[in-house]
């Protein structure tokens, strides 16, 4: 089969992609659409099957079963050269220069290396490394040295650039910096695909993820409808501690650190405000909380690949 994608407005997709290496099946099933001009999240645990599926979908590997679709097009290699992609395995050669080692990255695209050279230099000086070209990658610090391969990854101005657990290692201070290449890269219209084991940076970043456990896709849609998923929750503080008005709190109530806690009844706050001010109950404080992407992974993909998550992401933190 080859041609154009039917749905131009699709940057990738992938239709019942399945993986299999030896008797372990990595990705089972998998259906994802990634918009042309998103920033899209592949979130889920070490070992899920985000790596595979992201290979799969450029090409690398081809799926046992399924098909899939990059750039419009089903042949994924054709178009590589329209692709910026970042592996999780970071690889530069340490002897070369790092202006050299983001101009031959570009190379590897088709870029002129003249051209390459100019844009490394470019690129390095409006991210305040411009001492750093000229310096070996050997003699870079890590999180430095991350970042020149990342200016690797997008010398060569790609349609589309896929990120595998691009802040994996990164302390603080060069996550922030990522996140902000990533958000300028998007506002020049570039498709962004990435995948993560740190919920807040999809929950900052994304505009839609999806969700990725045992090789299957649990959830896909924007953050905000993932969070929907559950009600919001809401704490109560009062003055008074009995009377009529607890009968109207809700059967999932319960009292901690001297405040009500339950969820947002289906009906709206107002019932429960008005017979509260009825039964004279004092008022004291209201909020009511919208869930994070965090309580909704939880809920979506179970307790263990949440804990599977964290457990990744304090090792990365101490790596970095």
């Amino acid at each position: 089969m080859t041609g154009r994608s039917t749905n131009p407005t699709y940057a990738v997709e992938g239709h019942g992609l399945v993986k299999t290496f030896g008797d372990f099946r990595a990705v089972d099933g998998i259906d994802i659409a990634v918009p042309a001009g998103a920033i899209y999240g592949v979130l889920g645990p070490n070992g899920a099957g985000k790596t595979t599926t992201l290979r799969m979908l450029l090409g690398i590997i081809d799926p046992d079963e399924g098909h899939r679709t990059l750039l419009g097009s089903d042949r994924p290699l054709s178009v590589a050269a329209q692709v910026g992609y970042l592996p999780e395995e970071r690889g530069l050669y340490p002897s070369m220069k790092a202006a050299e080692a983001i101009a031959f990255m570009g190379a590897l695209r088709g870029l002129p290396l003249k051209i390459g050279r100019d844009r490394a230099r470019a690129m390095m000086e409006a991210h305040g490394m411009a001492d750093a070209a000229d310096k070996k990658v050997r003699e870079l610090s890590k999180g430095m040295a991350q970042t020149v391969q990342l200016f690797g990854t997008l010398v060569h101005e790609p349609r589309l650039i896929v990120l595998d657990e691009p802040f994996s290692g990164l302390d603080a201070i060069n996550q922030g910096k990522l996140e902000a290449l990533i958000r300028e890269q998007a506002r020049r219209g570039v498709t962004i695909l990435f995948s993560t084991h740190v919920i807040a940076h999809a929950e900052r970043l994304c505009e839609r993820i999806a969700i990725i456990a045992g090789g299957r896709i649990r959830f896909e849609g924007t953050v905000g409808e993932a969070r929907d998923r559950l009600r919001p929750q809401v704490r109560l503080s009062t003055r008074v501690s009995d009377g009529s008005w607890r009968r109207a709190l809700p059967a999932d109530t319960v009292a901690e650190n001297g405040a009500w806690h339950f969820s947002l009844p289906e009906e709206g706050i107002e019932p429960l405000l008005r017979a509260l001010i009825d039964g004279q109950a004092g008022i004291e404080s209201l909020s009511i909380e919208r869930p994070g992407l965090h309580d909704a992974f939880v809920a979506i993909a179970g307790e263990a690949a949440a804990q599977a998550m964290a457990g990744a992401t304090s090792a990365s933190e101490e790596d970095a």
